[in-house]
């Protein structure tokens, strides 16, 4: 994947989890900006990052419980540590820092 490629697909990514939190029941917001999406966990006052590393080829989620390296492979975004799916990822580490079950619906 290029550069380029992979620019876009982030902000595709990023748009599709916009659009989710905009759509989920959960009391989650979210704001982006120069390639940093911040999701706001609004019932504990606490955020989740997520942030495309262009260098690297890589989305970078920033939670609590941790940092997480995502990379694509075999045709899905997935995290190097634990393998989970870029989805499985949020939506876990969203439900940690919340008061709340999240399930965002989302792909791209």
């Amino acid at each position: 994947m290029n550069e380029a490629r992979f620019t876009q697909e982030v902000e595709e990514i990023f748009a599709a989890i916009e659009d989710a939190i905009d759509e989920s029941e959960a009391e989650l917001d979210c704001e982006s900006g120069n390639g940093i999406l911040t999701l706001d966990c609004e019932d504990t006052d606490t955020q989740v990052i997520v942030s495309r590393q262009v260098a690297n080829l890589e989305i970078w989620v920033a939670a609590k419980s941790g940092g997480f390296h995502c990379g694509y492979s075999e045709g899905q975004w997935s995290c190097r540590s634990t393998g989970e799916s870029l989805k499985d990822l949020l939506d876990r580490v969203l439900t940690e820092q919340s008061n709340q079950t999240v399930a965002l619906d989302w792909s791209v």
